[in-house]
């Protein structure tokens, strides 16, 4: 075969193979290029948005502190809608295990939360966020001069405490203990807010609350401290409820509370960290 023969074999043979790599690094590229909106599509890869509703039943002492968080979260998250129900931790727990939907339970008291959880309400352990502790609300100005728990005693004073189910009353009941005391209230309220609003409308000399609710009362009331709430502390659980519609977004929620905002708002309102 002459030399000229030979170059015009070859030279097909290497526009074919220079086709044939051309093809595969394009197909290459293009199996790259397809996979990469799959890979950050996926669960878990942290790029998907939340949205929908989340249901939250609180504590009545919560009320200022989630609709802040509430609105936050809300502004945070486009396309959410945060919803509450505020009342007596045992009515709510009571609430939930009676099938009411909700997604996300916060609770005044360990005990109240137990009923959820041996309910098998509760997804996982609950966590506690923050901590409460009582204080005396009186009329403003303090006009009977309310120094003390023991001072409540005298009957001449319109008193008022939370019902003894609800933790703000078992608080109270365990403080008035601590102080060897006894008081027979004018009437026992179903939630922190009812207690106080006996104060703010003057139904009432002194209610036994929470210092948040006094601080969210503002000059409505006047607050006195007294030294056996030392001893009646509440602790304050959240947890994530099993029947959740909405899991995802609940969880954010759940952890905007804890985080460090979260944390800021309720240390402001007047709770204690845990």
């Amino acid at each position: 075969m002459s030399t000229r023969t030979a170059r015009r074999t070859r030279r097909p043979v290497q526009v074919a193979a220079l086709a044939a790599a051309a093809l595969l690094a394009l197909s290459a590229c293009s199996s790259s290029d397809d996979s990469s909106p799959a890979k950050s599509d996926s669960p878990g890869s942290g790029s998907g948005k939340l949205s929908g509703d989340v249901t939250v039943f609180a504590a009545a002492s919560l009320k200022e502190s989630f609709e802040k968080l509430g609105k936050q979260f809300e502004q945070e998250h486009p396309g959410t809608k945060v919803t509450f129900s505020f009342g007596g931790s045992d009515s709510l727990a009571a609430s939930i295990t009676g099938g009411a939907p909700a997604d996300v339970f916060a609770s005044a008291s360990p005990k109240t939360m137990k009923i959820v959880t041996d309910a098998g309400d509760a997804s996982g352990t609950p966590a506690t966020f923050v901590r409460n502790q009582l204080e005396i609300a009186t009329l403003p100005g303090n006009p009977d001069e309310i120094a003390s728990l023991k001072d409540l005693t005298d009957k001449g004073l319109k008193v008022v405490l939370c019902d003894e189910e609800v933790p703000c009353g078992a608080a109270a009941q365990k403080a008035l203990e601590a102080g060897d005391l006894k008081l027979t209230p004018v009437s026992y309220e179903q939630d922190v807010k009812a207690a106080l609003t006996k104060v703010e409308l003057k139904e009432a000399d002194a209610a036994v609350v929470y210092k948040t609710d006094v601080k969210a009362a503002g000059d409505k009331v006047e607050g006195v401290d007294f030294p056996e709430s030392a001893d009646a502390i509440n602790d304050y659980p959240i947890t994530l409820l099993k029947d959740a519609q909405n899991p995802d977004t609940a969880k954010a929620f759940i952890a905007l509370v804890q985080s460090a905002e979260g944390q800021q708002v309720l240390t402001e309102a007047g709770f204690l960290k845990p």
